[in-house]
């Protein structure tokens, strides 16, 4: 049984790559259900013991997804959804419940996290580690090893240089050019990247 959690914007575009891929979810999933998403009739989470649910959690805000996951991992399988416009190198990895959106890049021996979300258009260079629960926005680069720790979100069009390292639960925010080491729980914007929360 195929489940996507979440009837938002986010949503709708893991529709579209389980689409891509030939797919249809069974259920949609939602907290407050409110009538049609997309089409399809929208129902509170209905869990048990059977571990027979593939969900793929469609909520762009990293916190809220990693207490949905948290509450249900018992309940269900995650499973990992790939755009067929994305490409991902072969010595790359990809931990369950992370969604691939069109036209990302995941290069060699990278290793995305769970739950992550690789938007659309993003760049993860050779050899970066990206954690659980991040979210790179579309069009964002990380260039060559690069880790960034859990929770962090990358702003859309951000680029990190190579060998930064990010901490978790950061901020980068839209068009940031990081050009040094960033602690945990830090908010960056600019060019150069200048921390304005510590």
């Amino acid at each position: 049984m195929l489940i996507l959690y979440g009837a938002s914007g986010h949503g709708k575009v893991i529709l579209d790559i389980f689409k891509a891929n030939g797919l249809k979810p069974d259920a949609i999933w939602d907290d407050a259900p409110k009538g049609l998403f997309c089409g399809y009739t929208v129902s509170p989470p209905q869990l048990d013991d059977k571990k027979d649910k593939s969900v793929v959690i469609s909520i762009g805000d990293n916190n809220t997804r990693k207490m949905i996951a948290g509450r249900i991992e018992t309940s269900c399988n995650f499973l990992t959804a790939v755009h067929p416009r994305a490409v991902l190198a072969e010595s790359s990895s990809v931990g369950p419940g992370t969604v691939v959106m069109a036209n990302a890049v995941i290069n060699a021996d990278s290793k995305i996290g769970k739950h992550v979300i690789i938007n659309t258009g993003a760049v993860v260079e050779h050899d970066c580690l990206v954690a659980d629960f991040v979210h790179i926005s579309p069009n964002a680069t990380l260039c060559g090893n690069v880790s960034v720790g859990e929770g962090t979100h990358i702003g859309a069009g951000a680029v990190v240089i190579p060998g930064i390292s990010i901490g978790s639960w950061c901020k980068i925010g839209a068009g940031a050019v990081v050009i040094r080491d960033v602690p945990d729980g830090s908010t960056v914007v600019g060019n150069p990247g200048r921390i304005i929360k510590g």
